[in-house]
């Protein structure tokens, strides 16, 4: 069963020492995410952002109760963190890094499978449930307790769109980022079926992008009636150059599938509202709430 945080949730950083660890460490903090501890081979016994650190997540255990973690860990060597995390049993694993190679995400996922842990990402912007807790490097002033989940391919359009939310007057759940990589552990249907049975979420914002064929995937999902609650959506790309890599890895036209108007009429079909425009989504989400 996918996991995700609460006020509770009692979260350690895997790479809490380097320069963007120490930065969103400090962010999340204030936000009122529960950082217990933090984790960099080699720096044990320090302290970072008022946290304390250890060479290993089982040292960490040994003095903390820990349930998730969150990955800044360079590329090179993020597998055998998320390794770690997956072994010491935390769950969902929140994978902020960049640039690991496929092969790697392919290992990770799988390990994280067989174990039945969540992995958000990787490349992810993280995991929100909005006025608890965030693991990740979304901008907090942006969300506001609510309604609506969203789920995303895209980080930018996330925050923006989640905006957009806001200033209607509506508010978010649970807001998830599954990464812009050709691997993630998490796909929409996932997440469809996580928010079918969340009581706090009564619309969802759906956030995609060129290349693959998740969107539509997702929409033969609903169409078939696997979700049942209103769904918006936008789609980012229309004017990509078919056979281009558009800044994610995954965002990548391949023939005829994975275009901006394969998924937008899959999910009209599905009964699904795509805005023409970031803003409309949250517009179509007053509309249909």
């Amino acid at each position: 069963m996918t996991k995700f945080i609460n006020k509770d949730t009692r979260v350690v950083v895997q790479g809490i020492t380097g320069s963007q660890g120490m930065f969103h460490t400090r962010l999340m903090k204030e936000y009122g995410t529960k950082i217990v501890a933090g984790v960099t081979p080699g720096r044990g016994g320090q302290e970072s952002e008022g946290v304390p650190v250890y060479d290993t997540i089982h040292e960490a255990q040994d003095n903390h109760d820990i349930d998730t973690s969150i990955i800044f860990v360079p590329a090179p060597f993020s597998l055998d963190a998320a390794l770690e995390a997956i072994e010491a049993d935390l769950d969902p694993v929140v994978v902020i890094t960049e640039g690991i190679p496929v092969a790697d995400s392919i290992k990770l996922v799988a390990s994280a499978k067989a174990k039945g842990i969540t992995i958000v990402g990787p490349n992810t912007p993280g995991v929100i449930k909005a006025g608890e807790s965030k693991m990740g490097i979304m901008p907090a002033q942006v969300f506001k307790k609510g309604n609506v989940g969203i789920i995303s391919r895209s980080g930018t359009l996330f925050y923006e769109i989640a905006s957009q939310i806001t200033r209607v007057g509506l508010g978010q759940s649970t807001c998830v980022g599954l990464g812009g990589d050709p691997v993630v552990g998490l796909d929409y249907i996932d997440m469809l079926k996580w928010f079918q049975d969340d009581p706090e979420t009564e619309a969802v914002a759906l956030i995609g992008e060129i290349g693959g064929d998740a969107e539509e995937r997702a929409a033969k999902y609903i169409k078939e009636g696997g979700f049942s609650k209103p769904v918006a959506a936008f789609i980012a790309g229309r004017a990509a150059v078919p056979g281009k890599r558009m800044g994610h890895a995954g965002a990548i036209i391949q023939g005829s599938t994975g275009t901006a108007d394969s998924k937008i009429n899959a999910l009209r079909k599905a009964g699904v509202a795509v805005g023409e425009l970031p803003g409309k989504v949250a517009e179509e989400l007053l509309r249909l709430l």
